[in-house]
C-alpha cells in the first residue's frame, strides 16, 4: 500500500498528459479549425459530464441508460432533454435558473459551466425515448 496515495494519483495524471497532447507552436489545432469543430463539441460534452457527476449525481441521474434518480423527486437528465421542443439554446436560460428554489435547492450553476452541461446533457436526446411510467 502506497504512502502516499495523493502523490501516486499526481503521477497517474501527470503521465496521461503524453508530450504529443502538448500544442505545438506553428501547428494548428485541431479543436481551433473547422475540420476539428467536433472536438470542441466533444471536448465541451466530456467537461460537462464531469460536472454533472460531480455536482448533479446525488440528485440527478446523469448517464445515459439511468431510469430513477438517486433523489426520487429528481428527474433524470434523459427525461429533462427528450422534452419535446428542447434544444441547446432552450436548456441553456432553464439551466441558469432551475435550481432557485432555496428552501428546497438552492444551487446556482457557475456561468462558464452552462455551455458545458448543456452541451453534455442535449447528447442523452434520443429519438427513440420513451419516459418511465
Amino acid at each position: 500500500m502506497c504512502k502516499f496515495p495523493g502523490l501516486t494519483i499526481l503521477l497517474l495524471f501527470t503521465t496521461a498528459c503524453a508530450p504529443e497532447m502538448i500544442p505545438k507552436a506553428g501547428v494548428p489545432n485541431p479543436a481551433t479549425t473547422a475540420e476539428g469543430a467536433g472536438s470542441i463539441r466533444e471536448s465541451a460534452e466530456a467537461r460537462g459530464l464531469a460536472f454533472a457527476q460531480q455536482h448533479c449525481s446525488g440528485c440527478h441521474a446523469v448517464s445515459a441508460g439511468r431510469r430513477y434518480s438517486p433523489n426520487v423527486d429528481a428527474p433524470t437528465f434523459e427525461s429533462v432533454v427528450n422534452t419535446p421542443g428542447l434544444t441547446g439554446a432552450t436548456i441553456k436560460p432553464w439551466l441558469q435558473k432551475s435550481h432557485n428554489f432555496p428552501d428546497v435547492m438552492n444551487f446556482a450553476i457557475d456561468p462558464d459551466q452552462i455551455d458545458d452541461l448543456a452541451a453534455y446533457m442535449i447528447s442523452l436526446q434520443r429519438s427513440d425515448y420513451v419516459p418511465p411510467i
